[in-house]
């Protein structure tokens, strides 16, 4: 800890140089009359206003300022409840691109926003966007290590409208005190963004100039001077909510039911402990409306990472990503004992109930940040005890516990420093109730810049783990990575280090795949803004990424990577990609301790195209080829996609990849007999397609479809032996006869029905439908799998859910007005 305080003073010395910004400044003005919001501009509050205008491109040509008959002028009111802006963004009406799609998305429409940096510490941000269509977008920015990062899932309670004239649009937005966190003084300081969206143009443009060869955005604001004597408000919200849910699935079996149906209800809370942290509270959630995971037939050693797709685990959770020791997915995730279900049946056993997914009981997190800019976030969950139900041919039942009632717990402290740095400590811990082992992690990170233009990065972390507890042998890792480079300008690199011991292990509330290595990482980028004759900008970059085993220390690989990426006149985009791996030394695929596989050598080349995104019809592709330096193996990567726009309410796409792997080695299974790790010489065949429809009603109103084919195949050409010193030997075992084939179908329909009730409320409907087929028919071409898939048995599930807000503030003014 000394030594990383001491690299940090250091660093912050010598890099002291700052450069001295002219910085854009705009005036909020109180007003005892608040404009009506209905995107008209025609209230008389708005008429003695100061305007901001003279918006600047980021993209495509950056730093260009917008034209008079253009332009954008956005004023700022404010009173003792809300914030005020009204936007008049001057544009021919036939090119205004208005788009109709559900909340905290934008398609293919213009829009206007505002970013408040209520501290102004240019690192924390929040954003309210509104589309041309009147759709809400809002979000939240932290730091990361390329800037800032955009967390779009964190949703507030506002108000917005737009509307459409002869000489554009316009729009008006009201953000309540109850959704900003800021210091309770009596001169308020913000930072302030203001931002336009010109779709047929691809026009990005800014009231304050964010200069895209600068790492960060927040940094980059400007400032809002005016607002005085407001209080922070009492914020305190209830989300309750019920929902049934009615599940089909044609067991046709006796003592089964095919038709199930189930109640729920419960309830979100947030509440302002004080004017900057928040208490999010989540009493029995629902999350069984979320998008299902895109299920894959998976043949390497380390697990599956999916995407986390409930709403409490992804909103305003920047400060438990810090030091990447925190996967959502852990909680309420599979038990730690599920296989043991099947372990020690006795004859006629047969294990007829084992969920694959812990309940989740109740979870807490507060998260805010002092007027000292000291981040605090504390987060808890807990789960409930989940046993699987074994029955005899008798039909007596047992249960085996897979999983004992567990207690998830992260506290992070945060602290910025000067120039958009930080320094974090964080830890993770969790608790299991019983027979099985606890788990600790926790260090620190820091992220270090010389000046506000982050010419400069110094960054890491230093973590340690420790398992402990009744059924495991204490053990302690440890884990370290630092990088510095050049973050700004034309030209910038970053140098990396990372180490993890053979004991580091965060799997318990994070993910790692696997640990004991030392890596070398060296990114070069050179990228130029400035338009030329065809492209409006270019890059080329280029990666060296070297490998080493901790212990016993050897080699593991050596990669070379060299891309180009342009972005042409017409706003498409085209991209080159060249990589190479030396033959390298794989000791995770053999799946045996001690074992080792040589990779053979192996080259890629890759293109990738988009068109204008903003086009009515608007697609793109890639393509690589891959060449194996072994059993004549290659691949290709070929992915097509498209998204026609047939109306600003209806749209549809598809996106399909197709991913051949011939003459592919790779581990199949152990030899019962030799206890030796089997490899077979397979051809491996992927196809994906995914199928989306989106009709959008209005701006409060909207229905989407999502249908997924998934399909692999293997087919195995030949067995081999490992050897000892890696290499691929004829198969020598007398005992094996294993047919290996593989033949994964995943089916999955996803149909979501919104509607906003009123701000903060909504009712929702989803009908799920799935199946999943995995045999060893592996002779079967695609075509023949997906008539297969349509007439196998699935699963139905329809739910509906009505989640309501109830804001205390609204209460206290209603109750005050039917006292008088």
């Amino acid at each position: 800890m000394k030594l990383t305080i001491l690299i940090c003073s250091l660093f912050l010395l010598a890099c002291s140089v700052f450069a001295q910004d002219s910085v854009k400044r705009t005036i909020a003005v109180k007003t005892t009359t608040p404009p009506k919001i209905d995107g008209l501009l025609d209230d008389d509050a708005w008429k003695n206003a100061p305007i901001a205008t003279d918006f600047v491109e980021q993209s495509p040509v950056a730093g260009r300022h917008e034209g008079k008959e253009d332009r954008t002028e956005v004023k700022i009111l404010y009173d003792d409840n809300a914030i005020y802006i009204g936007a008049r963004m001057y544009e021919k009406t036939s090119k205004v691109a208005h788009e109709l799609v559900n909340r905290d998305n934008v398609g293919t429409s213009d829009f206007v926003g505002v970013v408040l940096d209520c501290y102004h510490d240019g690192i924390n941000a929040v954003g309210f966007y509104v589309t041309a269509a009147g759709v809400q977008f809002d979000a939240k920015y932290a730091p990361n290590p390329n800037g800032n990062s955009e967390d779009a899932t964190w949703n507030a309670v506002w108000l917005s409208k737009a509307h459409i004239d002869k000489d554009g649009w316009t729009a008006e937005i009201k953000v309540p005190y109850s959704a900003l966190r800021f210091a309770k003084k009596d001169v308020q300081f913000w930072g302030l963004q203001l931002v336009r969206r010109r779709q047929y143009l691809q026009k990005e443009l800014f009231w304050s100039p964010v200069d895209p060869k600068k790492n960060g955005f927040v940094n980059q604001e400007g400032d809002l001077n005016g607002i005085q004597h407001i209080t922070p408000p009492v914020r305190l919200g209830f989300y309750p909510y019920i929902s049934t849910y009615v599940n089909h699935y044609p067991y046709n079996t006796p003592g089964l039911k095919n038709t199930s149906v189930q109640f729920d209800g419960g309830m979100d809370v947030k509440y302002g402990i004080n004017e900057s942290f928040t208490l999010d509270l989540t009493l029995v959630p629902d999350f069984g409306q979320v998008q299902s995971d895109n299920q894959v037939l998976n043949l390497t050693p380390f697990e599956v990472k999916y995407v986390e797709n409930r709403p409490f685990f992804t909103e305003g959770t920047e400060l438990f990503t810090k030091g990447n020791i925190f996967y959502s997915r852990r909680v309420g995730g599979t038990p730690i004992n599920y296989n043991e279900a099947y372990d020690n049946l006795k004859p006629g056993e047969q294990v007829i109930s084992n969920p694959s997914e812990t309940k989740l009981l109740n979870a807490f997190k507060v998260t805010g940040r002092t007027s000292g800019g000291l981040g605090i976030g504390i987060f808890n969950a807990v789960t409930d005890p989940t046993n699987a139900v074994i029955q005899d041919s008798l039909g007596h039942k047992r249960q085996v516990e897979t999983s004992p009632y567990t207690n998830y717990n992260i506290l992070v402290l945060d602290q910025n420093l000067a120039n958009n740095s930080s320094v974090t400590l964080i830890n993770t811990n969790v608790d299991r109730f019983g027979k099985d082992y606890s788990a600790d992690v926790g260090g620190v990170v820091f992220s270090l810049y010389n000046n506000k233009a982050n010419t400069y990065t110094l960054r890491g972390f230093a973590l340690m783990s420790n398992l402990y507890g009744a059924s495991t042998k204490p053990s302690t890792g440890y884990s370290y990575e630092w990088a510095g480079g050049k973050s700004s300008g034309n030209f910038t690199w970053l140098l990396t280090e990372d180490h993890v011991d053979n004991k580091y292990n965060p799997n318990d509330l994070g993910i790692l795949n696997n640990n004991n290595y030392f890596d070398h990482n060296l990114n070069l980028v050179y990228a130029d803004y400035n338009p030329k004759r065809w492209f409006t900008q270019w890059d080329v970059f280029g990666n060296l990424y070297y490998s080493r085993q901790y212990y016993p220390s050897t080699y593991q690989w050596f990669n070379q990577i060299l891309g180009f990426d342009f972005k042409l006149k017409n706003f498409s985009y085209i991209g080159l990609n060249f990589s190479h791996d030396d033959k390298g030394n794989d000791y995770y695929e053999p799946r045996v301790a001690g074992r080792v596989f040589q990779v053979p050598e192996n080259a890629n080349f890759g293109i990738y195209y988009n068109n204008n995104p903003a086009a009515r019809f608007s697609w793109g592709g890639d393509y690589f080829y891959r060449k194996f330096y072994s059993h004549g193996g290659y691949g290709h990567d070929v992915v097509l996609y498209y998204n026609l726009r047939v109306s600003d309410h209806f749209s549809f796409g598809q996106n399909v990849s197709y991913t051949p792997r011939i003459n592919n080695t790779g581990y199949s299974t152990v030899d019962s007999a030799s206890n030796n790790p089997v490899f077979a010489l397979r051809n491996v065949y992927t196809l994906e397609n995914i199928f989306n429809i989106k009709y959008t009603f209005n701006d409060v109103m909207g229905l989407t479809f999502r249908l997924r084919h998934y399909w692999s195949r293997l087919n195995v050409l030949q067995y081999y032996d490992l050897g000892q010193t890696g290499a691929l030997d004829p198969l020598v075992s007398q005992h094996f006869n294993t047919d290996n084939n593989m033949n994964y179908n995943d089916w999955n329909i996803d149909m979501l029905y919104v509607w906003e009730i009123s701000p903060g409320s909504e009712l929702s409907f989803d009908w799920k439908n799935s199946s999943l087929i995995d045999n060893d028919q592996a002779r079967q071409g695609y075509f023949q799998n997906f008539e297969n898939t349509l007439h196998v048995p699935k699963n139905n599930n329809f739910s509906l859910k009505i989640l309501y807000y109830i804001d205390y503030q609204s209460l206290v003014k209603k109750h005050k007005k039917v006292s008088a």
